[in-house]
Order: structure tokens, then sequence, then C-alpha cells
């Protein structure tokens, strides 16, 4: 009997194992290109590491002195910037976004081409950053179609000059902003409207509820978790805004820098091989964003958890 069950053992094949095996990619991709750069970035950020000319600096360990040398520069200037452009662009994305998801989940409107409209508002999130702000660039220059437009129809009596105003750079970066990414925030909260039980909504309608009713006290307060998921990856790729302001101002946050972003400021460092300044403002970036997140997580989880529990 002893020589049948090691016969057994033998043949028998453990897949405990291979668990390890199919998530070892992400392990290591995630080490490769996230673990190890950030830990650079850190290290870099207390060494004295920089270019001028021909000679090379460092790198000399310098501790916090960059640190103090950022917090000394425009930083708080270019973080406000930063947020004015996020939120002017953030605030019409998210009220579109939602009045276009419940729209087209909406089952009493019966709205026609439904999928060509889905298609049609995620298309610019296809177009690169690159293409849209140059577009802009050309639409909006002082001898651009939008000023001929105008002045045609005499709406205004002489050209623009829109990169001349801060009000009007900050404007149009959050138009770009708003037009590349409203589609997706509505992909994404079509989806949390649809994971609500269609039950709740005919209950409502059957207790006489109006629509408004229905929107504030049913789908709102569901659709919670998917709009701190929204707001958070929103606010990320705010802080970390760039391509569009780089392009539309060549880099000089033109006017007066009142368009420079915070990785706009933290690329100027980098095209001056001044690394050890650029690992101060990365570490006070991701700083900043993990606070931001991290607070916005609470504060909206906490009130989502306490009106679920309410009801």
């Amino acid at each position: 009997m002893s020589d049948d069950i090691k016969k057994k053992k033998k043949k028998s094949i453990s897949y405990d194992r291979w668990g390890y095996f199919f998530i070892a990619p992400f392990f290591i991709v995630f080490i490769v290109f996230s673990l190890i750069p950030l830990v650079s970035t850190f290290v870099n950020s207390l060494f004295e590491n920089y270019r001028i000319g021909l000679e090379e600096i460092g790198p000399n360990f310098v501790g916090l002195d960059n640190f103090k040398e950022v917090f000394k520069s425009d930083i708080m200037r270019y973080t406000k910037n930063t947020f004015v452009m996020w939120i002017l662009g953030f605030i019409p994305q998210i009220i579109f976004s939602l009045v276009l998801s419940v729209w087209f989940t909406n089952s009493e409107l019966r709205l026609k081409f439904k999928q060509f409209f889905k298609t049609v508002i995620y298309m610019p999130n296809l177009i690169m950053a690159s293409a849209f702000a140059m577009l802009f660039f050309t639409l909006f220059s002082p001898d651009g179609p939008v000023n001929s437009i105008l002045v045609r129809f005499h709406v205004i009596e002489e050209n623009i000059r829109y990169f001349e105003s801060a009000n009007w750079v900050r404007t149009l970066v959050a138009i770009m902003n708003c037009l590349m990414w409203y589609g997706n925030t509505t992909i994404l909260l079509m989806a949390g409207i649809m994971g609500i039980d269609e039950s709740l909504f005919e209950a409502a309608r059957i207790d006489g509820a109006s629509p408004l009713q229905i929107f504030f006290k049913i789908t709102i307060p569901l659709l919670l978790p998917i709009f701190v998921y929204v707001i958070i990856t929103s606010l990320i790729g705010g802080i970390q805004m760039f391509d569009i302001p780089q392009i539309l101002t060549n880099g000089e946050g033109i006017p007066d820098r009142t368009s420079m972003t915070i990785i706009m400021y933290l690329n100027k460092h980098l095209v001056n091989k001044n690394y050890g300044m650029a690992g101060a403002v990365s570490v006070l970036t991701f700083v900043i964003t993990g606070i931001l997140s991290f607070s916005v997580y609470a504060i909206t989880m906490k009130q989502y958890k306490t009106s679920k529990g309410g009801r």
C-alpha cells in the first residue's frame, strides 16, 4: 500500500506556486518602471547635481537644501496656476458628463443613436494633447479664424490677443482639458449609473418622485464611490498638467508665467540638467498629490458610509 501511495504522490502536481508565476510580471514591471525611479528620485532630491556648460557639479550630498531652494522659488505661484486651470476645466467637465450619463442611461427617454453619440463624445480623448494644443494655438492666434469670424459678425471691433491675457490663456487650457476628458468621465459615470439596481428607480417613480428627486436622492448618493474615483484621478491628472500649457505657451507660461504649472517648472530643471532640484520638486509634487488624494477619499467615503448607514 505504501508503494501505491508514493506513486500517486509522484503523479500528483501541485498548482499552488503557479499563482506566483502569473503575478510576477506585474511586480517586475512595477519594480523596474515605478519603484526604482521613485526611490532614485528621493535620493536625487538630497544631492547637488547639475551642469554648467560642460562642467558637471556633483553629485554632492546637501540634505534638505534643495527643498529650501524650491520653497524660496515661485513654486506656490505655479501650484496656484495649476489648481486654477484644473478647477476651471473640471467643474464644467463633471457637470456636462453627469448630464450626458443620466441621459444615456435613462430608459424612459428612449434616445436614438446612443452608440453613435457615445463614440463621438469619446473621440476627443483619442486625440493627442499636442495636436489639440496646436489646433487651439492656430484658432486663437491674433489673425486666426476665431478673431476673423468675430470681427466679420461685428462681435468685436479689433482682434483679441488671447495669449497676452492670463485669463484667456487659463480659460483656453481649461477648455481643452474639458474637451479631452469629458468623454472618459461620461463613460465612467454611465458605468456607475448602470450598476444601480433599476428597481430603485422604478419604486421611486411609483411613489411619485420627480426626476430631480430621483437624481439627488438616489443617483447621486449611490454614485458617490465612482465620483470619488473620478475626482481623485482627475486631481492627479490636473497636478500633472503639462503638455497642453507647455505647447500652447511655448514652455514659458505666458503671460508672465501665469500659466506655468508645477510640472512645467519641473521640466525646466530637467532641461537644465539640475537633477537635484528636479528631484525635490518631484518629491513635493508626490507628497501634495498623496495628501490631497487621501483627503478627498477620506472625506467623501466618510459621507458615503454615513448616508448609507442612515438608510
